[in-house]
């Protein structure tokens, strides 16, 4: 198979064309760019698609099938899943349809900057007293489960000059990039490792260097690590990489543990010239996927994973807080005991539906609470330009911006509007907040700590960045976190946070808090408050389960949300304590984010009421509107106070969703059990999410383990043949609801077929033609399977002879199979024609051709040479040649 792809400017991903028709799809028929044969699920674009950290999934309506698996040219896409209604089918990232433009939504208005903040008391930005000195080191390789080729250990290295004594040590990961590119070729990238001859290794890590300079000027040490060979690898991995990076991490940490110690005089030359590391103070920033693979990388350290991961050394080291930028976090699964600032980049057109929320919002009722969990909300950044090399005209390799423009400009986030940041303002804007965070988490200096935390001031160092900020946890006391026992009267409802039911959901608009948990069917746990008007002073009214002190507290913190792009919205605000006495606490103001109907700018901004002393146990909250009509949500209420708490990690339950293998057998029917483990002796709450064996429907659970007891199962039942098939896999996920944190989020039952492949053999129907006939080969399998047989075959040059070329086959079919316009005049081989042949489960043969045209040339005998490879089974690899003549 072609292991190059073609980097190409966004496009309009609507304008797909037809696969080549599958020899018998299902009724009715699926749309137009689908294939489907047997539990093989296809789609396939008319160009390449730049690489998508969020992932590429398939939706059957509102049911999530699975992520999907892209070819090496990034044209084809691939899922396996029992399909029932093929007109059904939807291709999503980050919760956007890529397969048909979204229309423009409704009622936004040109967008506006809100005005600058005030200034903080203190500036993280601005470079400390050090100079600094770079270096790189490369160790020898790891190998990791689930990954066949070796991992590198690279690493490049800032470090402060003659700072005294060991240095706090922060180590940056980042996300999931194309791994090879060509130094000739700007078209030519690839995602494999170690690099093809030809081409060069991508160096991600290397993308970060402002930050790190900032950082080791201030007195940190700091180390970027290449993550090349998970990149390349991870997309047949259940969680999508995460374990492997935090693998990855750990590892390096391991080695920096040594190099501070006893290790020290087998340091690579960048580690030992610089100060040695203080391991008992570390932090982890991770990019996109590189952020979720921190955030596994701090459970990983405080409980320890089960079965073999690919670490299993001592931890040596404390992770004292995670910065996660524009991070993917698939399995909705925070360290609730790791403090964390997150980046939510406004104008994110990869991971766009801000997903990173929830290492905020999921951490709410897991622990003790005491850890700070923030959320920077970055007007007008994108997710790409956060990594130098990911940037255009900063990159050593090809790169672009990863906001795409669709059909029209985006008011919001085109380059050049008054709202999106270049590249460098991004940049700096990124190493100002990373600095506040290093300060926060690793020296506790609570002076940065109002950039964090929802005090609404600005560092001026990020100028003219617009950042907004909220958190939770700290010296917060909990009024308000919507559950089915908050009582509700009045403007006010409870809604369900990921419903899309306008009677129950919260909203239809794309809000970071309402990203829902993939494959789950209903979170009935994920609530807020709504509220809508229709005059002013319609109340909408609160009510706790029970009446709750908020004693110690100096002002009342809520997350609000407005629509984006709305008019300042006023609200007076009153409590009403257990004895029935009501305080009027003032009243606060929120303005919409700026947002289009391609971002995600539903989100909930802090604004705080001071809280009189005589106010005892509040028994409910009042929200008053001061407009005439609107609505806004209630994300959450609390007692607030300045400062942060000691953070003391809860021996947390961990929970993980085990894969487990079994063969398929021979005959008769097996039932199995899908496990999901859990550690821990307290009353730990979890939910699970699965298809019911009976039903065949996806479902969910609550389930409730007692002490001593550390599993929960879900049976499946298959049936065993001779036939040779592919593996099936039954998945399971896991949501942690209380007291417990969850490691791996996905698992299942995966059957392996144990039968042998058919052999499959190539006669031509019509091996020689006159220009203007079809070249025709028959596939035909040894015997019927019970999976489809998936084939890909690509033009390579013929070993002598002319090669038939672009101008000599139909202009629709190489439209189709490759993108490209026929004219100039070009071989085939140099093309990115792909061609897929399928034999469906229950046929043993099926035809595949390559059509050709007349001309008027006169021309000698041209030839087309197709080299396939097997896909589903692998190994059924095989070439043919045809041959044109001209016309008598």
């Amino acid at each position: 198979m072609r292991r190059t792809v073609a980097l190409l400017l966004p496009v309009l991903l609507a304008a797909v064309l037809p696969a080549l028709p599958a020899s018998a799809a299902p009724e009715p028929l699926p749309p137009p760019g689908w294939t489907v044969s047997g539990d093989e699920i296809r789609w396939t674009t008319a160009t390449s698609m730049p690489l998508l950290e969020a992932g590429v999934e398939f939706w059957e309506g509102d049911r999530f099938l699975g992520r999907a698996q892209e070819s090496a040219n990034l044209r084809t896409y691939t899922v396996k899943a029992a399909l029932k209604d093929p007109a059904a089918l939807q291709v999503r990232s980050a919760g956007k349809r890529l397969d048909v433009p979204e229309p423009p939504a409704a009622g936004l208005s040109v967008p506006e900057l809100p005005a600058l903040q005030p200034e903080a008391g203190v500036d993280p930005g601005r470079p400390g007293p050090y100079a600094t000195s770079t270096g790189e080191y490369a160790l020898d390789s790891i190998k990791l489960p689930e990954y066949a080729a070796p991992i590198e250990m690279e690493g490049v290295v800032v470090a402060p000059k003659g700072a005294p004594g060991k240095r706090p040590l922060v180590l940056f990961l980042h996300g999931r990039h194309f791994t090879c590119y060509s130094k000739s070729d700007p078209n030519r990238i690839a995602m494999n490792w170690p690099c093809p001859s030809g081409l060069t290794a991508v160096p991600s890590h290397k993308g970060y260097l402002k930050a790190q300079q900032l950082l080791a000027s201030q007195g940190y040490l700091t180390v970027s690590i290449s993550a090349n060979g998970v990149n390349a690898q991870d997309a047949m991995t259940a969680d999508a990489g995460a374990q492997g990076r935090s693998s990855l991490v750990r590892h390096h940490l391991a080695k920096w543990a040594d190099w501070a110690s006893s290790g020290r005089g087998s340091a690579p030359a960048a580690v030992k010239s610089a100060p040695a590391a203080d391991m008992s103070k570390v932090l982890l920033v991770g990019h996109s996927r590189g952020g979720e693979g921190v955030n596994r990388a701090a459970t990983d350290s405080l409980t320890p994973p089960p079965g073999d991961t690919g670490f299993s050394g001592p931890v040596r080291w404390n992770i004292r807080g995670d910065v996660l930028i524009g991070p993917t976090i698939f399995g909705h699964n925070p360290a609730p005991d790791v403090p964390s600032v997150t980046f939510l980049p406004g104008c994110d057109g990869d991971v766009s539906d801000l997903q990173g929320q929830m290492f905020v919002d999921q951490t709410r009722g897991l622990s003790r609470g005491d850890a700070v969990h923030s959320a920077l909300y970055m007007i007008g950044a994108n997710h790409n330009y956060f990594n130098s090399e990911w940037t255009p005209g900063q990159a050593e390799a090809p790169a672009s911006d990863d906001f795409w423009p669709g059909q029209q400009p985006d008011p919001l986030c085109t380059p050049g509007t008054a709202t999106r940041l270049t590249a460098d303002q991004q940049q700096t804007m990124g190493a100002t907040y990373i600095a506040a965070s290093t300060r926060l988490f690793l020296g506790r200096d609570e002076s940065v700590l109002p950039l964090l935390d929802g005090s609404g001031v600005r560092a001026p160092s990020a100028d003219p960045a617009r950042v907004l900020s909220h958190a939770i946890g700290a010296d917060r006391k909990s009024l308000v976190v919507p559950d089915g026992s908050t009582g509700v009267s009045g403007s006010a409802r409870v809604c369900q946070q990921t419903s899309r039911d306008a009677a129950v959901g919260c909203s239809t608009s794309r809000s970071p808090h309402f990203v829902g948990f993939r494959g789950a069917v209903a979170q009935p746990e994920r609530l807020s408050v709504a509220f809508k008007w229709s005059a002013a002073g319609q109340a909408g009214v609160v009510t706790p389960s029970a009446p709750v002190s908020l004693h110690g507290s100096s002002d009342l913190a809520l997350r609000l949300a407005v629509p984006p792009n709305s008019a300042a919205s006023r609200f007076g605000v009153s409590v009403t304590d257990h004895n029935g006495r009501k305080h009027s606490l003032g009243s606060v103001s929120v303005t919409g984010l700026p947002g289009s109907d391609r971002t995600s700018s539903l989100w909930g901004q802090e604004v705080r009421v001071p809280l009189p002393s005589g106010v005892g146990r509040v028994a409910s909250l009042e929200l008053v509107p001061e407009a005439a009509s609107g609505e806004a949500w209630l994300i959450d209420a609390y007692g607030w106070e300045k400062g942060l708490v000691p953070v003391v990690p809860t021996r947390l339950a961990r929970v993980d969703a085990a894969v487990t293998t079994v063969d398929e057998g021979d005959s008769g029917t097996q039932t199995h059990n899908i496990v999901v483990t859990a550690t821990g002796n307290g009353t730990r709450v979890i939910r699970l999410f699965y298809t019911d064996p009976a039903t065949k429907q996806p479902t969910t659970k609550l389930v409730t383990l007692k002490p001593g007891e550390n599993r929960a199962e879900v049976p499946v039942t298959y049936t065993g043949n001779t036939r040779w098939s592919g593996d099936v896999r039954y998945p399971v996920s896991v949501l942690a609801i209380s007291n417990a944190v969850v490691g791996s989020a996905t698992g299942g039952l995966l059957v392996r077929n144990d039968d042998p492949a058919p052999k499959v053999t190539v006669t031509p129907v019509a091996g020689s033609v006159v220009e203007g006939g079809a070249l025709k080969w028959k596939l035909t399998l040894s015997e019927a399977v019970d999976s489809p047989v998936s084939l890909f075959g690509i033009p390579v040059a013929p070993v002598s002879g002319t090669e038939l070329s672009t101008t000599d086959v139909k202009a629709e079919w190489l439209l189709r199979n490759s993108g490209e316009e026929a004219l100039p005049s070009r071989p085939l081989s140099s093309t990115q024609v792909g061609i897929y042949a399928f034999i469906q489960s229950g046929q043993t043969s099926v035809e595949f051709e390559v059509p050709t045209v007349a001309d008027t040339e006169t021309e000698t005998e041209e030839q087309v040479r197709l080299k396939f490879e097997g896909i589903s089974p692998t190994g059924t690899d095989f070439e043919v040649t045809g041959k044109v003549t001209e016309a008598a």
